[in-house]
């Protein structure tokens, strides 16, 4: 019921729509994805950082926004109307909505200049979206990885994604990091 007050209350236009990313990740994102033209977010949830990716993108790009999206006891994603209103408020560029996992989206997938993984948190779902990917990046380009490092508001060290990110993703020889803003990981593609 809770999913669903939300809603209500959302559409009645009494709360925003939520997101677990930081004002100052947000921020971090928005630069790192001004002008690029293939863009991909896994993990979409209300769209609040679809949104503003889709803002700051090229007004030619591409931003693929893959959720699952589960439907709820109505048979529905509240979830997904709520991001596809927020997202809709937005016109620049293009936005392909992709109703799956982050590994599944992957597959056949041409190359992109920037993704931003904020989906399965635990450590097989960020090793499997890293795999399928990592090796879609061109050079030069951003991978994000949200919760992946512990900040100072938020002791994150056990999560699963934190330790993949340690042992997996920031070893990788192809990236290089650029900068970490509270949980969020920010790696570019080797040129």
């Amino acid at each position: 019921m809770k999913v669903l007050t939300h809603y209500v209350r959302w559409t009645l236009g009494l709360v925003a729509a939520e997101t677990q990313t930081t004002s100052a990740e947000r921020h971090c994102l928005a630069r790192h994805a001004s002008g690029r033209r293939r863009l991909v977010e896994i993990g979409v949830w209300h769209g609040v950082t679809t949104k503003r990716l889709r803002q700051v993108m090229d007004p030619d790009g591409v931003l693929t926004a893959v959720d699952p999206f589960p439907s709820g006891r109505l048979g529905i994603s509240l979830q997904a109307r709520i991001a596809h209103r927020e997202v809709g408020t937005v016109s620049n560029g293009t936005v392909e909505w992709v109703r799956t996992t982050g590994t599944e989206a992957a597959r056949g997938h041409e190359p992109v200049d920037f993704v931003f993984i904020d989906g399965d948190h635990s450590e097989e779902g960020l090793l499997a979206d890293w795999q399928a990917w990592s090796s879609l990046v061109e050079p030069g380009g951003i991978v994000a990885l949200h919760d992946s490092c512990s900040s100072r508001h938020r002791r994150i060290d056990d999560a699963g994604s934190v330790k993949v990110t340690n042992e997996v993703i920031l070893p990788d020889k192809r990236f290089e990091l650029v900068e970490t803003v509270d949980t969020l990981t920010v790696l570019e593609r080797a040129r």
